[in-house]
C-alpha cells in the first residue's frame, strides 16, 4: 500500500514538472506558434551563403519574423522542366508575426506595397559571416521582379541585390579591368617618366633654384604683412558691405522696373530713327533755327529797342514793388498824407 501511494506521488510530481515547464515553454517563445502569421516567398540569383533558417527577418532594422525555408528552384517548382530551361533560383520561405489586426492589414496592403517598391535583400550581421532578410523600399525601376513560369506557393515579395553582392561583383570587374590592363607598360612608362623629372630636376642649376624659393619666401611675407594689417579688415568689411547693398539695389524691383523702361523707350526710338522720324524732325529744327537767325538778323534795331523797353518796365515794377512795400496806402490814393499841424507848435 506504501509502495503504491510512492508511484502515485511520483506520478504527480512528474505531471506537475511537465506542466510547469510546458508553461514556461509557452511563455518563453511557445505563443508565437499560435499568433497570427503571414507567410511569403522571396527568389534570388546569388548566393545566400550565411542564411540559414530561423534567421531573422527586419524591416529597416525592426524585426519582423523569421526565415522558414531555403530551398532551390529546382525541386520546388522545376522538376518537370528539362535542365536548360531552368531558372536555378533560390527560394526563400519566411513568416511574419504579429497581432490578428497587423496580419490582415500586411495581407491587404502587400501588394501595393510591392507596386511602392518594398525589396528583399540579404544583409550581413557585423563581421560574423551569418546574413538576415532585410525588408526595404527601394526603387521599383532599379529592382525588377525576376522573371519565373510558375505560380508561387505562398505571397511573392520580389527581391534585390545584397550589398555585399554587389560590392564583391564591383570588386571582381575591377580587378578583371586590371587583369586585360597592360600593367606591365604601365609601370615602364610610368619609371621612364619618374627618370626624365629626375633628370630635368638634376638640370636645373642649383644658384638660380636658390635664388628663386628665396625670392618666393620674400614674396609670401610680404604678402602676410600687407594681409595683417588693419586697412585690408577695414577694405574687406566695407567691400562686404558694398556687396550686400548691391544686392539689396539688384534685388529692388522697382530696378527692375526701370530696365525695363529704359529698354522700352530704347525699343522706341530705335523704332523711330528706323522710321526716319526723327531725321525729318531734326531736319524741321535746322529750318526753324535758320527761320530765326534770318528773322533775327532783319529786324536786328527793332529787337534791340523792344529789350531796351522790357528793362524800362522791368525797372518801372521793380520801383513800383518798392513803394508798395513801403507805402502802401500812398500807392493806391496817391502821395503821403499831409503833415498836420498840432495847435501851439510854430509852423
Amino acid at each position: 500500500m506504501e509502495k503504491n501511494k510512492r508511484y502515485v506521488r511520483l506520478g504527480v510530481f512528474v505531471l506537475v514538472t511537465m506542466s510547469v515547464l510546458v508553461a514556461i515553454l509557452f511563455v518563453l517563445g511557445g505563443r508565437s506558434l499560435f499568433a497570427p502569421t503571414f507567410i511569403f516567398e522571396t527568389y534570388f540569383n546569388q548566393s545566400v551563403d550565411g542564411l540559414e533558417v530561423g534567421s531573422p527577418v527586419k524591416f529597416r532594422g525592426v524585426p519582423m519574423g523569421q526565415v522558414t525555408q531555403i530551398l532551390t528552384s529546382a525541386q520546388t517548382y522545376e522538376r518537370n522542366v528539362p535542365l536548360n530551361k531552368r531558372r536555378g533560383y533560390i527560394v526563400v520561405r519566411a513568416k511574419v508575426s504579429g497581432t490578428t489586426a497587423q496580419v490582415e492589414q500586411w495581407k491587404d496592403e502587400a501588394a501595393e506595397m510591392v507596386k511602392r517598391g518594398l525589396r528583399v535583400q540579404t544583409q550581413l550581421v557585423g563581421i560574423t559571416g551569418q546574413q538576415y532578410l532585410a525588408l526595404d523600399l527601394l526603387d521599383p525601376g532599379n529592382y525588377p521582379p525576376l522573371p519565373f513560369d510558375w505560380t508561387p506557393d505562398s505571397f511573392y515579395l520580389p527581391s534585390a541585390p545584397s550589398l555585399s553582392g554587389e560590392i564583391i561583383a564591383n570588386v571582381q570587374r575591377f580587378l578583371g579591368n586590371l587583369n586585360d590592363a597592360k600593367i606591365k607598360e604601365i609601370g615602364q612608362n610610368l619609371d621612364k617618366l619618374t627618370a626624365s623629372l629626375t633628370n630635368k630636376i638634376d638640370e636645373l642649376p642649383v644658384d638660380e633654384l636658390a635664388g628663386l624659393l628665396k625670392d618666393t619666401r620674400a614674396t609670401v611675407d610680404r604678402l602676410k604683412s600687407v594681409l595683417e594689417k588693419p586697412d585690408v579688415d577695414v577694405t574687406l568689411h566695407n567691400l562686404a558691405a558694398t556687396t550686400g547693398h548691391l544686392n539689396r539695389l539688384l534685388a529692388n524691383p522697382g530696378l527692375n522696373a526701370s530696365v525695363d523702361n529704359a529698354a522700352a523707350f530704347t525699343g522706341r526710338l530705335r523704332k523711330l530713327a528706323d522710321s526716319g522720324e526723327l531725321d525729318r524732325l531734326v531736319q524741321s529744327i535746322g529750318n526753324l533755327a535758320q527761320r530765326l537767325d534770318a528773322v533775327a538778323g532783319d529786324n536786328q534795331y527793332d529787337v534791340r529797342v523792344i529789350v531796351q523797353d522790357l528793362r524800362a518796365t522791368a525797372d518801372n515794377l521793380r520801383t513800383l514793388s518798392e513803394t508798395l512795400k513801403r507805402y502802401p496806402a500812398g500807392a493806391l490814393i496817391g502821395g503821403p498824407p499831409e503833415k498836420l499841424q498840432i495847435p501851439g507848435n510854430s509852423p
